[in-house]
C-alpha cells in the first residue's frame, strides 16, 4: 500500500486522533502552507520572516484539524486554506500595530547581538550591545522590551496545544514536525545543555521561566529585579539560543 494522502491521514485522526498523527499532518501540509504564504505580500519587517509567517500557518492550519468536519463533502486542504491565510493575516494585522522604529529596532539588535556573539565566543553583556549599537545602555534595555513583545507574538502565534515551553518558542518552523517525542526530546536536551553554559544568574531566570514556569513578576519577585529587567533578559538570551542552535544545524 502506497503513502497515505493528506485527506486519508485527516480522515484518519477524526476517527482516532493522536499527537503522532497530528505531527504526521502538519509535515504533510507544509507545501500546502508555503505556498499560501507565497501568495501574500510580505511587509518588510523583522517580524515577518518566513518562519514567522509560517508559525501563524501552522497555528491556523491546526484550528481547521481540530473543526474540520468530514461528513461535509469538502477536501481538508480545501477548508484548511481559509483558516491558514487568516491566521496569518491575523499575525500580520498584529505586528503593524508596532510602530515602525520599534520594528527597526528588534531588526538591528537581533544582528548585533549576533555579530558580537560570533566575535566575543559568548554572550555580550547590555553595555557592550549598546556600545555597538551606539545608544545608551537605558535605551538599550527599553528596546530589548521589543523583542521579548516580538517573542510573545510568536509564542502567541505557534501550536494551539503548545503549553509555551522553550521548545515550541524557539521552534523552527522550516523544519518538519518530529514525527515521534524522541526527536523532539533530542532538541530540549541540546537546549537545556546551551542553557547551562550561560551565566549563572541567566541560567536560573530561563530555567524557572520555561521549566519551573514561574511568571516573570514571581522571578522579579525572588533576584530583586524589575519585570521589565527580566523580560528584557529573556529576550536577550532567546535570541542568543536561536543563533546558537541554527549554527550547529539544529533543529531547534
Amino acid at each position: 500500500m502506497g503513502e497515505k494522502t493528506l485527506q486519508e491521514l485527516v480522515e484518519a485522526y477524526c476517527k482516532d486522533p493522536s499527537d503522532g498523527l497530528r505531527n504526521v499532518i502538519v509535515s504533510k501540509s507544509i507545501p500546502l502552507v508555503r505556498s499560501i504564504i507565497g501568495k501574500i505580500k510580505r511587509p518588510n519587517s523583522p517580524l515577518a520572516a518566513p518562519e514567522d509567517l509560517e508559525s501563524a500557518a501552522i497555528s491556523g492550519l491546526l484550528q481547521a484539524l481540530d473543526t474540520y468536519n468530514t461528513e461535509k463533502n469538502v477536501q481538508f486542504n480545501t477548508y484548511s486554506y481559509y483558516r491558514i491565510r487568516g491566521s496569518i493575516i491575523d499575525y500580520l494585522r498584529k505586528i503593524d500595530h508596532l510602530p515602525r522604529q520599534q520594528r527597526k529596532a528588534y531588526g538591528e539588535i537581533k544582528e548585533t547581538i549576533k555579530n558580537l556573539t560570533q566575535k566575543l565566543g559568548r554572550l555580550p553583556g547590555d553595555d557592550e550591545v549598546a556600545d555597538e549599537l551606539d545608544i545608551t545602555p537605558e535605551t538599550y534595555r527599553k528596546q530589548l522590551s521589543v523583542v521579548q513583545q516580538r517573542n510573545a507574538l510568536s509564542l502567541d502565534s505557534t501550536y494551539e496545544n503548545s503549553d509555551g515551553n522553550m521548545y515550541d518558542t524557539l521552534a523552527d518552523p522550516e523544519s518538519e514536525m518530529p514525527d515521534d517525542e524522541i526527536e523532539k526530546n533530542e532538541v530540549i536536551q541540546r537546549l537545556k545543555e546551551k542553557i547551562g553554559q550561560l551565566e549563572e544568574r541567566d541560567r536560573l531566570i530561563l530555567t524557572l521561566y520555561y521549566f519551573e514556569e514561574m511568571t516573570m513578576s514571581e522571578i522579579a519577585l525572588l533576584l530583586e529585579l524589575s519585570e521589565a529587567r527580566i523580560s528584557q533578559i529573556v529576550g536577550k538570551l532567546l535570541i542568543h539560543l536561536k543563533s546558537e542552535m541554527t549554527s550547529e544545524g539544529v533543529r531547534a
